[in-house]
């Protein structure tokens, strides 16, 4: 049996799989809110409700939005900052006896869909999340690719290429730097945007309000989501000249925006060093199981 967790901001999943990845039991709680001592307690106990509830142990795999740094062996980069410079994996193996295995969450993302989601029989997956950040992950033959750093995919963190003159310097990110690709395609990106230009009701307080209101004909919403889908075809673009995958794979709430399939890959054509594209731009097919199913393949066999 392989358990998974997809530790988030506002929620920890966890899941238990099966060795042939049937779901057998899923639990879902609020993240104890800035508390590192608590969540490590609220993740142990966690793994511990679902093994009780089943009668047996199981491998544990956890997703995080962050990663180890291989030099310290310690939390960097996560937007729950309250996990950076924390040996989140060590304490994690005393609080429940065993080894724990600990990915990126956009890394469980490609792992998960390779496996049997979305992209199932590509050999290298682009795993991307849109939600509250921006994150990408690498999967190749299903297994993760974390990189001598421990930050493959890691493009939020890139600059927007090719911008506009109205999107230079761009917002300050909370990585230091202005103008992440994170500070433009998540949803609080994508907000801020929409707010920012005219015609915008300022009642609107939420992404999914915005691609609602694109949705019922709102001209200001639906101009904020065509600027959204550019730059998102940009960013991607960067992606395909670098590594040129199999597949990318959109994840987080942004993904169910249906429009993003057809006009981000007719837009991203024209930033591709390539006469034509023939990538595909899926959408995850296991939803926001994808980071819990992603961590409990973790010991699917090596993952990095």
């Amino acid at each position: 049996m392989r358990i998974g967790v997809d530790l988030g901001g506002t929620k920890i999943e966890a899941l238990a799989l099966s060795d042939d990845g049937a779901e057998l039991r899923r639990r879902r709680i609020p993240t104890p809110a800035g508390d590192y001592a608590a969540t490590v307690a609220a993740v142990a106990g966690l793994v511990r409700d679902l093994e009780s509830g089943l009668g047996r142990r199981g491998s544990v795999g956890v997703g995080i939005p962050g990663t180890l740094s291989p030099a310290s062996g310690l939390v960097k980069n996560a937007n729950s900052v309250c996990l950076i410079g924390h040996p989140l994996d060590r304490d994690l193996a005393a609080a429940l006896g065993r080894p724990v295995r600990l990915a990126n969450d956009a890394n469980c993302l490609a792992v998960s869909e390779a496996r049997d989601g979305a992209a199932a029989g590509h050999r290298m997956v682009f795993g991307v999340i849109l939600g509250t950040g921006v994150g990408g992950g690498l999967a190749f033959g299903g297994e993760v690719h974390a990189g001598p750093n421990g930050i493959a995919g890691e493009w939020g963190h890139n600059p927007l290429p090719w911008p506009d003159d109205d999107e230079r310097p761009g917002p300050s990110c909370y990585c230091g730097r202005p103008g992440c690709v994170e500070t433009f395609l998540s949803g609080p990106g994508l907000l801020r945007d929409y707010h920012a230009r005219p015609g915008a009701d300022p009642a609107i307080g939420t992404a999914r309000a915005v691609a609602e209101r694109a949705a019922a004909g709102e001209a200001a919403a639906d101009r904020a989501l065509t600027r959204y889908e550019a730059r998102l075809a940009r960013a991607l673009a960067t992606v395909l000249n670098v590594l040129d995958p199999d597949a990318v794979v959109l994840g987080g709430g942004l993904s169910n925006l249906d429009r993003l399939y057809d006009r981000v890959p007719a837009l991203w054509q024209d930033w591709t060093f390539s006469d034509r594209v023939d990538t595909p731009l899926l959408r995850n097919r296991h939803g926001d199981s994808s980071g819990v199913r992603g961590a409990a393949w973790l010991w699917g066999g090596g993952a990095e």
